[in-house]
């Protein structure tokens, strides 16, 4: 028998000085958040998106997001038979993340209602339901990407397009037509050349029919290979002074029910996002049809890129806000050297700059999705702005997501370093998003391509700016740096791509400045202008002036937790 005080002595298990779950939580409880989505026209979507942040913030909708990269996706090249299949097999948990996010208007159902704010609202439910996981993010953001480049091609958007804006959200790779919603993917980059989608290699050829082609060739990076139906870029063969790189629409299914050939050769072994099937698909005899223009595959699928680079930003925004709340839970459950981290110096400083970063990209992202809305709608000088803002937000703000998460990650300590927390999961998602839709270079040289080729996005951005004139001397004098440099661009931009990453970033905080002081409760602006534009700075997150207001900014960013 063992002496009661041996049982006693080895009780080592009493667990004291942890934070408690942090679910259910609101993840719509955003100040900067619901302000933006208030400001850009989309008041009337306000009780849907905090109905969505109640449920994301839910412990079943985290558990999904757990689940759906815990258990990947494994590829099916062929049946028990013998026949080649191409399917990918998907926990249960990628689709209940998918039904919940097309019922909610996260795919393409903006393109279907008429409501000014309606693409605000969507961009604002992304900012929300991506706190459950970003991997599920790429076929919505792809799905709604599609819409306007397949209008490019009448004939096939009136029998695609009402099947894609559905919010039924139908799995299964079955007829399309015979479906009662549709996603779509993307089929753009080849291994040799990447982001040089001139140098692709895949072949159209044409039929007997008019606007149907056979390709033949290997996509290098084609996510989310279970949609229905793929934009893919490919050379249409020469005849007369038509061919070159165009679009096409390559259904998975085709309409007579057989299989079209997109033979699966392998998922990619990914960094993160691991939700989320990458593959490399195989073309060969496989029937397309041509969307716009033969040789004019770029300026048709521009708008679909359009749209997916507004969503790398605000799915960063989301990983941020996302990371930035586990930080903020944790440090006020937490105590160390005799004190609530919360109550500790350098850890309000910290996460006071965390917030501060968080607010910018969260209203910088509502603000793109105002312009978008507006420039589909016709606006013309918001397309403009639109044109220019987006490159230049798609590179700073998913630039800043890796440093970002991995310094929420720190606020957690060792906690945060293991995989039940959940913050390494975000931390490896981070990169992708200033991977995908262009790397960080592609989009400064896009921002070039911009000013030289359409002087109207320059002016569009600097109308912008002149909102806050007068009301803070830091982004005054912001401005004119930005006006001096560009004008020195005068005489072409071709000869400045060496410090186009120098220009874009001045470009993006001072928009983001710009939207702060105009938007933000003063200690936000003061603080951000002040070591973003002030030169009061350091170079790691934690290190505000003393002048900062602290208490303001983490009142403001850290919703109630119990």
């Amino acid at each position: 028998m063992v002496p009661i005080l041996a049982r006693e002595q080895s009780d080592t298990h009493e667990v004291t000085n942890q934070s408690p779950p942090l679910t259910p939580y609101d993840a719509s409880d955003d100040a900067a958040l619901l302000e933006g989505l208030r400001r850009e026209g989309a008041d009337w979507a306000e009780k849907d998106v905090r109905r969505l942040g109640r449920l994301a913030g839910g412990e079943e909708a985290q558990q999904w997001g757990e689940q759906a990269n815990r258990y990947e996706p494994e590829l099916r090249t062929h049946d028990r038979y013998g026949n080649r299949i191409d399917e990918v097999d998907f926990h249960p948990s990628w689709h209940h993340l998918l039904e919940v996010a097309i019922a909610e208007g996260l795919g393409a159902a903006p393109w279907a209602d008429d409501r000014p704010g309606a693409h605000v609202a969507r961009t604002a439910g992304g900012l929300v339901w991506g706190h459950t996981d970003a991997g599920h993010g790429c076929p919505t953001s792809m799905t709604y990407a599609a819409v306007p480049a397949l209008r490019r091609q009448p004939d096939l958007a009136a029998i695609y397009e009402p099947l894609l804006v559905s919010r039924v959200y139908d799995p299964g790779l079955r007829a399309p037509t015979g479906k009662r919603g549709l996603l779509a993917g993307m089929g753009m980059t080849e291994k040799q050349g990447g982001s040089d989608v001139r140098t692709n290699a895949t072949v159209a050829t044409p039929t007997v029919e008019p606007g149907v082609y056979t390709l033949r060739g290997h996509k290098w990076f084609t996510s989310a290979p279970m949609c229905d139906l793929f934009l893919v870029l490919a050379q249409a063969a020469p005849s007369g002074d038509k061919g070159g790189l165009s679009c096409f629409l390559v259904p998975r299914i085709l309409p007579d029910g057989t299989r079209n050939t997109f033979r699966i050769q392998r998922l990619k072994d990914k960094l993160g996002n691991r939700s989320n099937a990458s593959s490399e698909p195989e073309f060969d005899g496989t029937v397309a049809w041509l969307v716009g223009p033969e040789g004019q595959g770029v300026k048709t699928i521009i708008e679909m890129v359009n749209c997916t680079r507004l969503d790398c930003v605000m799915l960063t925004a989301t990983l941020m806000r996302k990371t930035l709340v586990e930080a903020g839970h944790h440090v006020q459950h937490r105590a160390a050297f005799g004190a609530p981290l919360i109550d500790q110096p350098l850890m309000r400083n910290v996460l006071a700059d965390l917030a501060l970063e968080s607010e910018a990209a969260t209203t910088l992202t509502l603000r793109l999705a105002g312009a978008a809305d507006r420039a589909i709608r016709g606006d013309e000088h918001e397309a403009a702005f639109r044109r220019i803002a987006t490159a230049v937000g798609k590179y700073w703000v998913t630039k800043r997501g890796p440093a970002f998460t991995a310094e929420a990650l720190e606020c957690l300590g060792g906690n945060g370093y293991v995989e039940e927390s959940g913050m390494p999961r975000h931390y490896r998602e981070a990169p992708l998003l200033s991977i995908w839709e262009g790397s960080g270079n592609v989009n400064a040289l896009d921002v070039l391509r911009a000013l030289g080729r359409a002087p109207a996005t320059a002016e569009a951005l600097f109308s912008e700016l002149s909102l806050a004139r007068g009301a803070d001397a830091r982004l005054d004098a912001a401005v004119r740096r930005l006006k001096d440099q560009l004008s020195g661009l005068a005489g072409g931009v071709e000869g400045v791509q060496s410090g186009a990453r120098r220009l874009v970033e001045l470009m993006a905080l001072t928009l983001q400045a710009s939207l702060l002081v105009r938007h933000a409760p003063p200690a936000v602006a003061d603080a951000f202008c002040t070591t973003r534009l002030g030169g009061d700075w350091g170079h790691a997150f934690g290190t505000l002036p003393a002048s900062a207001d602290l208490d303001a900014i983490l009142a403001r960013a850290l919703p109630a937790t119990a």
